[in-house]
């Protein structure tokens, strides 16, 4: 990645973000200067700009005249609504080639991955799913679940019922059979506890990523999408983020229809 100069979307320094969107472009060509190993390690540009929409189309104008192997949206997840997010992800990826890597940074949770794909979206990176294994939360296709919670200190189901994870695999299909009541009694009391959980979130957002490509493969995603906020959100549409709505209605996915 190259080196960037990032600033808070929350900043109401716009003279700051403007100096910054700047700096990162001339950064760029002095990491294009220094790239050492350009046949085996491939440099992205990271796009920035705030929440400025002409500033991040001036931004990325500036990136893909570079021509770098990939392209990184950067400076987001810092605390702005999803609505803005969604707004300067899709303006970004409306002016990306379509045949380069489009990396989005610092995201995310489960609804954002798969909101941020609809918009164009590639690859993301994200602490949450081991921080928040920490707190003794599971990541699961219906929600979190807080297992330091007192209901689960005698279900000794797994993890999340049909996951495939080494944690929530039994042992006759090569996996710990890890159960709810064992990390209830470990995730506050021993680090073994969110180690576990760390491994069982990981995979659901990698297979989660796997799913949304065979989606994409099979065109069905927009199927995938009503399928996965169903489950998510227990089948109650009015639970849905109206952020999600908004912004998969406007790429013609419509969760309310069908």
């Amino acid at each position: 990645m190259q080196l960037d100069d990032v600033i808070a979307t929350t900043s109401p320094d716009h003279a700051r973000i403007h100096e910054a969107t700047q700096r990162s472009i001339r950064w760029l060509d002095r990491c294009i200067t220094a790239h050492a190993n350009p046949s085996t390690q491939n440099l992205f540009c990271i796009i920035q700009g705030g929440l400025d929409l002409p500033l991040r189309r001036e931004c990325t104008t500036a990136m893909l005249a570079r021509d770098t192997p990939g392209i990184a949206i950067g400076g987001l997840s810092g605390g702005e609504a999803k609505e803005e997010y969604c707004k300067v992800v899709a303006t970004c990826t409306e002016m990306l080639p379509e045949r380069k890597p489009r990396y989005v940074m610092g995201v995310g949770f489960p609804d954002d991955l798969v909101v941020s794909v609809a918009l164009g979206a590639d690859m993301f990176d994200c602490v949450w799913p081991t921080r928040t294994a920490r707190f003794g939360n599971a990541v699961t296709g219906s929600g979190l679940l807080n297992l330091r919670n007192q209901i689960y200190a005698e279900d000794f189901g797994p993890v999340e019922e049909g996951c495939t994870c080494m944690i929530c695999r039994s042992p006759s299909e090569g996996g710990l059979g890890i159960t709810r009541a064992f990390v209830y009694h470990t995730a506050a009391k021993e680090t073994a506890g969110a180690h576990l959980l760390s491994i069982h979130n990981v995979h659901f957002l990698l297979d989660l990523m796997r799913r949304v490509r065979e989606a994409i493969l099979e065109d069905g995603y927009p199927e995938f999408l009503k399928g996965y906020f169903g489950k998510m959100y227990g089948g109650e549409r009015e639970r849905y983020p109206g952020w999600a709505v908004e912004a998969l209605r406007g790429v013609g996915v419509d969760l309310m229809s069908g």
